[in-house]
């Protein structure tokens, strides 16, 4: 069988498109945060954008890599979704696609190029599951504390460092204005409390 008739040569195909979108539908996410001058917030989903942008990339090599450089063409039958909402909305939905990802998605492409012999590629599948497990994390747990009005509060003193000047307090919750360089509590660099075990 040519690997262009191989369930990995359409899972590669359709994890590549599934990735792009991501990395887009999360920069239009970071982009309604900076407008509401939440800039960290902002950051942090950009990053996740970028870790999105990179599986795409990892996907696109290997497809290229075995498929040939020059593919005209591969149609997909695949769903992705298109939704929007306002931040906390925005957030719910990206922790519910990343769970998809990794629950079902990935999962079963691991499994499929594992079966057809592919087991670089399945471990490929894998190690991305891990990565879109935390995002999910961290898309919840901003969510929670977005809606909640926790983004800046905390159970016990933290340290809370101002993202323009590097100013630092320790304090249950963070300052509502720079008390340095004047910067909004949306620079205050966010501090995502998960146990290392879980990540």
């Amino acid at each position: 069988m040519q690997f262009c008739e191989t369930k990995t040569y359409q899972n590669l195909a359709r994890g590549f498109a599934g990735e792009s979108q991501a990395g887009m539908r999360y920069q239009l996410i970071a982009r309604a945060c900076m407008k509401q001058g939440y800039e960290e917030l902002a950051n942090t989903i950009k990053v996740i954008a970028k870790n999105e942008t990179v599986h795409a990339r990892r996907f696109f090599e290997e497809l290229t890599k075995r498929g040939g450089e020059y593919i005209d063409n591969i149609d997909l039958d695949a769903g992705y979704p298109f939704h929007t909402g306002d931040i906390a909305r925005a957030l719910k939905l990206a922790a519910k696609d990343e769970n998809e990802e990794h629950q079902r998605i990935y999962s079963r492409f691991a499994k499929e190029s594992k079966e057809e012999g592919f087991e670089d590629i399945s471990s490929l599948f894998n190690m991305v599951a891990g990565v879109e497990r935390r995002h999910e994390m961290v898309f919840n747990y901003l969510a929670e504390a977005f809606e909640n009005g926790t983004l800046y509060k905390n159970g016990a003193p933290i340290l809370y460092i101002c993202g323009d000047c590097g100013y630092a307090q320790t304090a249950d919750k963070a300052w509502d204005v720079c008390p340095l360089c004047k910067a909004s509590q949306g620079e205050v660099l966010l501090h995502i409390p998960f146990e290392k075990e879980k990540l």
